[in-house]
């Protein structure tokens, strides 16, 4: 979908339909752009960017917040809408992968798709149509708003030549900074480098990044997503915050909600993980695993506090901190929990 948040905003909001507007959060509480409109983008205003800078580049910036719910009911009419055309695979509230294999005219199907979601929710929509999902993605974002690009058979490579090594699923900032500092920036580059050059400097992701950069991709189109990988929490203080008693109450705050999560899924997890994000935005994570599953706010909570109580230094003060829990497992038999600070 096309700056989806935005254009759900504008369904209900027609008189700012063209506009610089993004959806976000509050710069004077450190808010960042979920979504920005195209007039918006034209100014340079990205997703993620704290609005506060978006502010900046635009004085009169019409920010507004998210209407999750809202949301949620536009993006499952168009889920619905999509199911009617092939197997479905939906990735976020507003991006999906539809598998058109059986299709004996994909491309006309592809376009029917694009007309049918537009009419039927008055959103507009992107389609990217590729023999992979690593290429229907990119396909998908090579020409917004409203592209429809399609990547026949044998193209794949040439298609994404030209494009930054960046356009690939699973290079991030680090890993193309070091791309670069090989002279490999763009996906042509990164298709015809040397794998045992490449090897020796990423070790064994290599082969893999070397494959997508040539379009190969060999996932299939997951109709029935698996159980979460990892639930998580974080919070972004207004102010950089080093007062202990606060972070000790938001660290529960989000160990509660994460048991939740866990408990609504039936779920348990082995591993705990806490973010710290400095001022300056240095980040880093620290773990720590049990033989026993746990989903239960004290559990997670007592490891989480003892993971941070670790690796805050106190000074400087945090601007970020987050809480996740990580291999998860859906048990057949649970291991009872027992209270011992209220023993008699």
């Amino acid at each position: 979908m096309d700056a989806f948040y935005v254009n759900v905003y504008i369904l209900d909001h027609a008189q700012d339909g063209d506009i610089p507007l993004v959806v976000g959060g509050r710069p004077d509480q450190r808010g960042v752009v979920a979504s920005a409109s195209y007039e918006a983008r034209k100014l340079g205003i990205r997703s993620a960017m704290p609005t506060s800078h978006a502010m900046r580049l635009c004085p009169q910036l019409k920010i507004v917040p998210a209407n999750w719910p809202r949301i949620r009911e536009c993006s499952a009419e168009v889920m619905e809408i999509l199911t009617a055309f092939g197997p479905l695979e939906q990735v976020s509230v507003d991006e999906a992968y539809l598998d058109l294999t059986e299709q004996t005219q994909p491309k006309e199907i592809a376009a029917n798709i694009q007309t049918a979601v537009k009419e039927k929710t008055r959103l507009p929509c992107s389609v990217g149509l590729a023999t992979s999902k690593l290429v229907a993605k990119i396909a998908s974002d090579y020409d917004k708003p409203e592209g429809f690009t399609i990547i026949t058979p044998g193209s794949e490579a040439t298609f994404l030549a030209p494009l930054p090594t960046r356009a690939i699923w699973g290079i991030g900032p680090r890993t193309a900074k070091r791309l670069a500092e090989m002279g490999v920036q763009t996906c042509g580059q990164l298709a015809a480098i040397d794998s045992d050059l490449l090897e020796a400097e990423l070790g064994r992701q290599a082969e893999a990044l070397i494959h997508r950069a040539q379009g190969i991709d060999k996932r299939q189109v997951q109709v029935v997503r698996g159980p979460a990988k990892s639930i998580s929490q974080e919070w972004t203080f207004s102010k950089d915050v080093s007062d202990p008693a606060i972070l000790r109450e938001q660290l529960q705050k989000m160990c509660s909600s994460v048991a939740r999560s866990l408990q609504k899924r039936n779920l348990i997890a082995h591993t705990v993980t806490v973010k710290f994000r400095w001022d300056d935005f240095t980040t880093f994570t620290r773990q720590k695993s049990l033989a026993v599953g746990i989903d239960r706010e004290a559990e997670i909570y007592h490891l989480a506090s003892a993971i941070w109580q670790e690796n805050w230094p106190g000074n400087p003060p945090l601007r970020l901190l987050g809480v996740g829990v990580s291999n998860l497992e859906n048990p057949d038999v649970r291991q009872l929990g027992f209270n011992f600070e209220n023993e008699p």
